[in-house]
């Protein structure tokens, strides 16, 4: 007999509450194998992409691309037991999935925080009007892929093709007829009167998805100038510029711009959501000071222009803000103050002898800071590569949303921007951020002349709690030491 399990959304991340179903990577008639990736959600901190605990075979969606759903709610059911009643051909099943015959019940345990433990979660209401499944015309086309076939909303949308170990075969996908299948994917409203075929899917990233929807832009309306026509965000930001895109009548888009009157609203979730919270809450809780310093770091600049033609460097993009890592990491050591935690329930004071240095990214899903972990230990090369990474990871939206905990203080690299300095908030759990200002030629006053110099601005907010003033400016004067000349740290 079929044997149905239920995919409730997991918390992926410490605190978790609710995510958004980015995209799907499988539909209803898909066989899946053990840990295959089969959604991508978005939190409220990253783009996540969610492995599937069993092999089996597909036979619900229970939410669209678009949906925020709360941690614990069924997203996705799997007939483990394909090889029962509804599907007579077991042995091309079981061999699709394994190259053998399908592991014991006790053997597919669910992976590391997916059920371990009950999760009662209250389901979401729906934000419009629960719309009604495909009635008996999917049950006539005798498989559940039938009715996503015929039905009136899109189909799930898939981000890249779906890897080779997720092809369905014809044995499977008439396996599951529409009797076995509790519910199909309810349809989403009518949006194809734009002339595009049933079932089209305009390609495009999910950054690029999440602008165009707080833009109030129909991607189903552009023509993608990426490759295979992927639309970009350009293309987004292209059709905001020039006339409005074409959108069906009633669709959000639509009615967003034909009801705006010059405003556009965006509903506060995810990261900002999340960014506004822990802001307001360390502005009001943190009692701040910031100090700043203007530093010639035209030594710093000099040797960042040695080290680029050196043989062990030419391969890393080596940017100022890497030596600015090192020097924060190195200066720590002599004020660990400023790489402390108050803890208010222990009426304690928490000194770290690890640097986990968060960078301020700004992406298109808003302001992420992830860490380097253990950045004291980095050489000058292994933290410019960790930089990299980091903020590649970051635009792509695929930071782990475990590298956005646990920092211990902040860089915010506020000159990328053309910004001299500001006055940036502490981190939640920290007790310090340096903002790092744009590099400027600036005349400056070198042994009692004028002489044009490689300048730049610090920033230095600090908790006043457990930071006092020499504190902090002892740290300031030291990061700025190492930035304008590169050989005080020999002296460390």
């Amino acid at each position: 007999m079929p044997e149905y399990k239920s995919f409730p959304l997991p918390d992926t991340a410490e605190g978790l509450t609710e995510a958004e179903i980015l995209s799907w990577h499988v539909k209803p008639g898909d066989v899946v194998t053990v840990n295959q990736i089969i959604v991508e959600i978005e939190t409220a901190k990253a783009a996540v992409e969610l492995p599937c605990p069993w092999a089996g075979v597909v036979t619900e969606l229970h939410v669209h691309p678009g949906q925020t759903v709360d941690v614990g709610t069924p997203i996705l059911t799997v007939d483990v037991d394909p090889g029962g009643a509804a599907a007579p051909d077991v042995g091309s099943i079981n061999g699709s999935l394994n190259g053998a015959a399908a592991p014991a019940e006790e053997e597919m345990k669910p992976l590391v925080g997916y059920g371990s433990k009950a999760v009662t979660a209250k389901r979401r209401a729906r934000r419009g009007p629960a719309v009604p499944a495909e009635p008996a015309a999917a049950a006539a086309q005798g498989s559940v892929a039938a009715a996503f076939e015929h039905a009136p909303g899109p189909l799930p949308v898939v981000e890249e093709p779906v890897p080779a170990n997720t092809a369905t075969t014809p044995t499977a996908a008439s396996a599951v007829s529409a009797a076995a299948v509790p519910n199909a994917l309810p349809a989403a409203p009518d949006d194809h009167a734009d002339g595009h075929a049933g079932g089209y899917v305009p390609l495009a990233k999910p950054p690029v998805r999440k602008l165009a929807k707080e833009l109030g832009v129909d991607l189903r309306s552009l023509t993608g100038s990426g490759d295979r026509g992927v639309i970009t965000r350009s293309d987004v930001e292209r059709a905001v510029a020039g006339p409005v895109a074409a959108s069906p009548a009633g669709t959000p888009a639509a009615q967003a711009v034909a009801s705006s009157g010059g405003e556009r609203r965006v509903p506060i979730k995810g990261v900002r959501k999340v960014t506004a919270a822990a802001m307001v809450s360390s502005a009001f809780t943190a009692p701040h000071v910031t100090e700043f310093l203007t530093v010639d770091v035209t030594p710093m600049m000099e040797l960042r222009a040695r080290l680029k033609a050196h043989r062990d460097f030419r391969d890393v993009k080596l940017t100022p803000l890497a030596f600015c890592a090192k020097a924060v990491a190195m200066a720590v050591k002599r004020t660990p103050e400023v790489n402390s935690a108050w803890d208010e329930a222990a009426q304690e004071i928490v000194y770290k002898d690890y640097v986990h240095l968060g960078i301020a990214a700004a992406t298109p899903r808003g302001l992420i800071v992830p860490k380097v972990r253990n950045a004291e230990r980095l050489s000058l090369r292994e933290l410019a590569e960790a930089l990299d990474a980091l903020t590649v990871t970051a635009r792509d939206g695929k930071t782990p949303p475990a590298d956005m905990v646990g920092g211990t203080i902040t860089i915010t690299n506020v000159g990328v921007f053309g910004v001299d300095t500001g006055t940036p908030i502490i981190n939640p759990g920290e007790s310090a951020i340096l903002a790092f200002g744009a590099i400027r030629d600036t005349p400056w006053v070198v042994d009692g002349e004028v002489v044009v110099r490689k300048v730049c601005q610090l920033a230095l907010s600090f908790d006043h709690r457990l930071v006092d003033g020499q504190q902090g400016s002892e740290f300031l004067s030291d990061v700025g030491a190492l930035l304008a000349d590169p050989a005080v740290a020999m002296t460390y």
